[in-house]
């Protein structure tokens, strides 16, 4: 009665203010806090923390994203240099050094939105996720076939991905909840003219490219670092689907890219990628219209060209699709020494978000599992947990000794062999958007760029469901495409009309 009473006692507008599950009042809820606006991030981001953690618990047991994946083995051959410059000028990871140098290698592709039985042929971004077992440990790049991202910090995924998918009371995709959403970030206007033009479809995993959508940084033996994109171009070449061409094969077969991945590596039709990188010097770039970090942004190929490193093959089915496919964890916090972190937001906010998935899902022990185990050596002062079954060997000489430092035979500390990377931060600790938006600006050439036929299959995708929208939606969308190309706004407003 008293809940009752005090809820009675709020007018319309507090009732719609947003708290956290403490009942705290959230007057920021766009940005995480940072040292500057650049960041690194904080770790007393109590409510990204809160929110993010709550969201990776979701769904039981199914990905609450990429939910619904296909993979394979294979192998990653380093080209040992990076364009025409040794490797080792760049970063002192050990599976770039030598050319020839193989690193075996497990690659899981998805859809992100929809679930694990959903057809393949739904337009979504695909997500991109290898694993290289490397001497050094394991080492995960997670991203997607766009490059790009709808945001540019994590304490808006939990909001971007409940807008996407099924409302929470009639269980059905909304595109009034998409839009809605969309329509408040501008900086999704990029993605959006990606995911609604025929790259929102690739015709099958094969014939897409990856990419690690981060900024990260290499780092060489003088602890010298660079931001560093990651990019795997098709040899097989690009395919897409039309929405009309999507819709045709979805009548007949919702599992055509899982189908056509697992028959082209069984007929030795190995699917193959020239793995590239774009280097750029680490600093802030002030004569840039975009920061370099911003995970909404690509980077201008002309200026920072696409260096290749070596070549992707997939050439082995898994054996068991729910051992291999469905129990393969990742992670982009899982980084070799002479690859870092860059202040990268978005990155910072999955390093964190992706292993507090993986335990949650799988188990405290899902590094265990063979296709997560790395091929590598494996001594930790870690045990215990549901499902551990490493049989009480650590790798330790003293099986009594789970704690470290010891003088009784424990495990010990690894010599330091190489210059420490040891980047300067400096800054007030804020809540702040980046200064360098320009949330426009790349939206309005990736249109440009499209052919005829591209421009028209993008304009009536988001016509087709842009009428299912709230007026005020519609304007608000129109007037973002119109501020990226006259023509673009003018052509969606027309078909609206």
């Amino acid at each position: 009665m008293a809940h009752d009473q005090q809820k009675n006692d709020l007018t319309d507008s507090e009732e719609n203010i947003l708290t956290n599950r403490q009942g705290h009042l959230i007057s920021d809820n766009q940005n995480t806090r940072t040292v500057g606006e650049r960041g690194p991030t904080v770790l007393e981001n109590y409510n990204f923390l809160e929110k993010i953690t709550h969201f990776d618990r979701e769904r039981i047991p199914e990905r609450v994203v990429h939910a619904r994946g296909a993979g394979a083995h294979g192998y990653f051959e380093a080209y040992g240099t990076i364009g025409d410059e040794r490797a080792s000028k760049y970063t002192r990871a050990k599976l770039f050094q030598e050319k020839g140098k193989i690193t075996p290698t497990f690659v899981r592709f998805s859809t992100v939105t929809h679930g694990g039985n959903s057809p393949e042929t739904l337009r979504d971004p695909r997500g991109f996720a290898i694993k290289f077992y490397t001497e050094d440990g394991n080492w995960d790049l997670v991203g997607n076939n766009l490059k790009i991202f709808f945001i540019r910090d994590p304490i808006k995924f939990p909001d971007l991905i409940h807008a996407f998918k099924p409302d929470p009371v009639t269980n059905r995709q909304d595109p009034n909840h998409i839009f809605d959403f969309i329509s408040l970030t501008p900086e999704a206007t990029h993605m959006i003219t990606w995911l609604f033009s025929p790259w929102g479809i690739p015709a099958s995993y094969r014939f897409m490219e990856g990419a690690g959508v981060n900024t990260y940084k290499m780092v060489n033996d003088d602890g010298v670092a660079h931001l560093v994109k990651y990019l795997f171009l098709p040899k097989q070449g690009l395919k897409f689907l039309t929405q009309a061409q999507a819709e045709e094969i979805q009548a007949k077969n919702f599992n055509h890219a899982t189908q056509d991945l697992y028959e082209a590596i069984e007929r030795g039709d190995y699917p193959e990628w020239e793995f590239c990188v774009q280097i750029m010097s680490d600093d802030e770039h002030p004569e840039l219209d975009f920061d370099p970090l911003d995970p909404t942004k690509i980077w201008p190929a002309e200026q920072f060209p696409v260096l290749p490193v070596g070549r992707l093959v997939l050439d082995k089915n898994p054996r068991d699709y729910f051992a291999e496919v469905e129990q393969a964890a990742f992670g982009t916090g899982v980084l070799v020494d002479g690859l870092d972190f860059s202040d990268d937001k978005l990155l910072q906010g999955r390093t964190f978000s992706y292993s507090d998935t993986q335990r949650y899902r799988v188990g405290a022990n899902y590094l265990q599992l063979p296709i997560n185990k790395p091929k590598t050596r494996v001594a930790t002062n870690q045990h215990g947990g549901q499902m551990d079954f490493v049989d009480g060997d650590k790798g330790s000489e003293n099986p009594h000794i789970n704690y470290e430092p010891s003088s009784i035979d424990g495990l010990k500390e690894a010599p330091k062999s190489r210059k420490d990377y040891t980047p300067h931060v400096e800054g007030q600790v804020m809540r702040k958007k980046i200064s360098r938006t320009n949330d426009y600006q790349q939206a309005g050439d990736r249109y440009r760029s499209f052919e005829k036929w591209e421009r028209d299959d993008l304009i009536l995708n988001l016509v087709t469901q842009l009428k299912k929208c709230n007026p005020d939606i519609q304007e608000r969308m129109i007037g973002h495409f119109t501020e990226a190309d006259p023509e673009y706004g003018e052509r969606v407003r027309s078909g609206l009309a």
